[in-house]
């Protein structure tokens, strides 16, 4: 498919819809509870469907008529074994976090987990290494740290040392860990992303697991616990609602976003204070945040909590007076895409002026042309890429947009109710 879009301004109410995270642990913990759990308001999505399917097929009953509500009936940590390899798509995150759960399963049991040809490119040699420390029998099937993974069960506990690039391998061992029969000693010697597992930590309190932790760098989790049926609604999502938030500071009007808790422990809710920082003007009441738009000037964003992110900002940047650096990022080159590079290269094409750091980018005002450019099969990317259409005099053309369905299908719809012109089409 294809993205066309055309200069617009925006201006409106929307309501953000569910946190992608947020809805794969809920049903990552509710498959692994005894009893009936249900998960309100989950974000439908490619990327969380691929969780329902993955723990579905490792044996819980999960049911997602209802797209409000999904229903799901636990294991109770007594998994099956499938007879096929499990598939998880685009889903990297469930790719982790099903790993640290499918090897709780006997050892000598057999269970292959593999992804589409971009999750099949993401790094998994530090969890393997992680849960073997911990009695697991896990292993990459081509020998390369990647997917397919093939996991024969035997997580017992003990003590291991774990290089976490990616909040995705910390959380998947801090899930796993309360379920194994013995103690799980963890040290953290390298951790990004530390809000994913502020994330995975509230999960794990509201579920009364007990475990000790210094920081984020050690964890002590007693084993034998059990996770607990529970009726949860599910935060709406600040990973989706950067892009609105960026595009109502450089396109407002006045834009109101709905549904958004700023005290959740998502890390993107940082976007919010990159963008004060900006010069944007940003009031926030209650689950409402209201945008004005306003001229953002350039600066310096340690942006190592927030990788996902990256898209976004860069194209904020370029339409920001002066020179924004996007800094100390690098995990945000073993994501769908390098979106280093993927971004570096796109904006060029865009006339961009931009610059291409080991561990972030250098994006300085530029005026954007209209051309056509390639989403790369990321959906972080398709929607950023929309953003810089917003700027040009003639129609912008992004391919690849059918991965916006990976987390948010309802992108175009809900950009189109604030005004912006843009369309998806057939390519030809």
């Amino acid at each position: 498919m294809l993205l066309v879009v055309n200069r617009s301004n925006l201006n409106g109410t929307v309501k953000i819809p569910g946190s992608k995270s947020h809805t794969i642990r809920a049903v990552a913990i509710a498959a692994l509870a005894d009893g009936k759990s249900i998960i309100r308001s989950p974000l439908v999505s490619n990327d969380t469907l691929s969780a329902v399917h993955c723990y579905r097929m490792l044996g819980a009953q999960i049911d997602t008529s209802n797209p409000q509500t999904w229903l799901v009936n636990g294991t109770g940590c007594r998994l099956a074994i499938p007879d096929e390899p499990i598939d998880v798509g685009n889903s990297g995150t469930t790719l982790r976090i099903a790993t640290g759960s499918a090897s709780l399963v006997p050892a000598g049991s057999r269970i292959i987990l593999t992804g589409d040809e971009q999750t099949r490119s993401r790094p998994m040699a530090q969890l393997i290494h992680a849960l073997n420390q911990l009695g697991a029998s896990v292993r990459s099937v081509k020998g390369n740290g990647k997917a397919p993974i093939e996991v024969n069960g035997g997580l017992q506990g003990g003590s291991a040392r774990l290089e976490s690039p990616t909040s995705q391998f910390l959380t998947s061992l801090l899930l796993c860990a309360p379920l194994a029969p013995m103690a799980s000693d963890i040290e953290v010697t390298l951790l990004n992303e530390p809000g994913y597992v502020e994330m995975t930590i509230d999960w794990l309190r509201l579920q009364g697991v007990q475990f000790q932790a210094d920081g984020l760098r050690y964890f002590h989790v007693k084993g034998g616990q059990r996770y607990k049926p529970f009726d949860r609604a599910i935060p709406a999502d600040f990973s989706s609602a950067a892009f609105f938030l960026c595009g109502a500071a450089l396109f407002g009007g006045k834009v109101t976003l709905t549904g958004l808790d700023i005290n959740d422990s998502q890390p993107d809710r940082m976007v919010i204070e990159y963008l004060k920082a900006m010069g944007a003007r940003i009031e926030t009441s209650g689950q409402q945040i209201t945008i004005t738009g306003s001229q953002l000037r350039g600066i310096d964003i340690d942006m190592n909590n927030t990788p996902d992110a990256l898209p976004a900002m860069a194209v904020t940047g370029a339409l920001a007076s002066g020179t924004t650096r996007l800094l100390n990022v690098p995990q945000a080159r073993s994501k769908e895409t390098d979106r280093i590079a993927v971004m570096a290269k796109e904006l060029s094409k865009l006339g961009v002026r931009v610059e291409e750091l080991p561990d972030g980018l250098v994006v300085h005002n530029s005026t954007i042309r209209p051309t056509r450019v390639s989403g790369h099969s990321d959906h972080r990317v398709v929607m950023a890429l929309a953003l810089a259409g917003l700027a040009t005099d003639g129609p912008l053309v992004i391919g690849t947009a059918e991965a916006m369905n990976v987390t948010f299908p309802q992108f175009v719809e809900l950009m189109q109710t604030l005004g912006a012109r843009m369309e998806l089409q057939a390519e030809c």
